[in-house]
């Protein structure tokens, strides 16, 4: 019997190490069969969503990152990397993933 998605535990996935994403830029990664673009902000902070933008698949780890946003290279939709709302389109969004730094790694919380 499959666990509904909404009763499974929360999880720590490694995806990499601080070192691999430079101040602001993003890079894909790909955890549990998902592509997950994951940030590292100016102000050294991380942030993660998924790695496709809502309006044409456009690949979010290569977009212009800002202090809390990234815009999508292909057509210039900003995506709130708190949130993963799409600033300026009503319902449109992305799914967030909190980061953990420990010991230099990049941790992401996903479901198990």
């Amino acid at each position: 019997m499959e666990i509904p998605v909404e009763h499974k535990k929360m999880v720590l996935v490694r995806a990499g190490t601080v070192e691999d994403i430079p101040r602001g830029e993003g890079r894909c990664f790909t955890i549990q069969d998902r592509r997950i673009a994951i940030f590292h902000l100016e102000d050294g902070s991380f942030g993660a969503v998924d790695h496709d933008c809502p309006h044409r698949g456009g690949p979010l780890s290569d977009g212009i990152v800002g202090r809390d946003s990234v815009i999508c290279p292909l057509h210039g939709w900003r995506i709130d990397l708190r949130t993963g709302v799409v600033i300026g389109q009503e319902g449109k969004s992305v799914k967030t993933y909190p980061v953990r730094i420990e010991q230099g790694e990049i941790l992401l919380k996903v479901q198990g």
